[in-house]
């Protein structure tokens, strides 16, 4: 299946997907100090820096066989994160954050996304990929959409932006080439 690619940005073309490593915590640190960074993704506001240490130490060093961190970079600087999660087979749960917040609605984790499906698709052969966000998060809800991602159920809630909100699964199947 080809995947949609025709939504491009500025930085479309500027986009990496690489391995995260112990010198991009300056980046993450950076994040921590945003409220709506932190908010929007589950962080803790006014996070530890030694416990931010030591937790991005875990992500960089990660030894889960279902589980891959990859930085999303931008000119050299590390701008967010993408994950796999739940490996198993020929499926994974994907999931991004933006880490500067100023950047989001500008494509990247449209961008990114598809780069992590590309690559986890031909190092992996994971052919399903699950995702999962906020009834209210109308961004994240039209990004997975313009992937191809179709909504497949409305099973729990969280607190989103501090405010309790339903949780929508998405699915998206690649189809093998003709």
């Amino acid at each position: 299946m080809k995947l949609k690619k025709n939504f491009k940005t500025d930085f479309s073309d500027l986009i990496r997907i690489r391995p995260i490593t112990i010198e991009d915590f300056g980046f993450v640190l950076k994040w921590s100090t945003n409220d709506r960074f932190c908010l929007a993704n589950d962080w803790d506001i006014n996070r530890n820096e030694q416990e931010l240490y030591k937790w991005w130490l875990h992500c960089v060093s990660n030894l889960s066989e279902d589980f891959i961190r990859m930085g999303i970079e931008i000119e050299n600087k590390l701008i967010g994160y993408v994950d796999l999660a739940y490996i198993q087979d020929n499926s994974a749960e994907l999931g991004i954050a933006v880490g500067e917040s100023a950047l989001w609605g500008k494509g990247i984790g449209f961008n990114s996304s598809i780069r992590m499906i590309d690559y986890a698709s031909a190092h992996f052969g994971i052919t399903v990929f699950k995702a999962e966000t906020h009834e209210t998060n109308i961004r994240a809800r039209r990004m997975l959409e313009r992937i191809g991602f179709k909504e497949v159920s409305r099973i729990g809630s969280e607190e989103y932006l501090d405010i309790e909100t339903k949780l929508i699964q998405y699915k998206l199947a690649l189809m093998e080439k003709d």
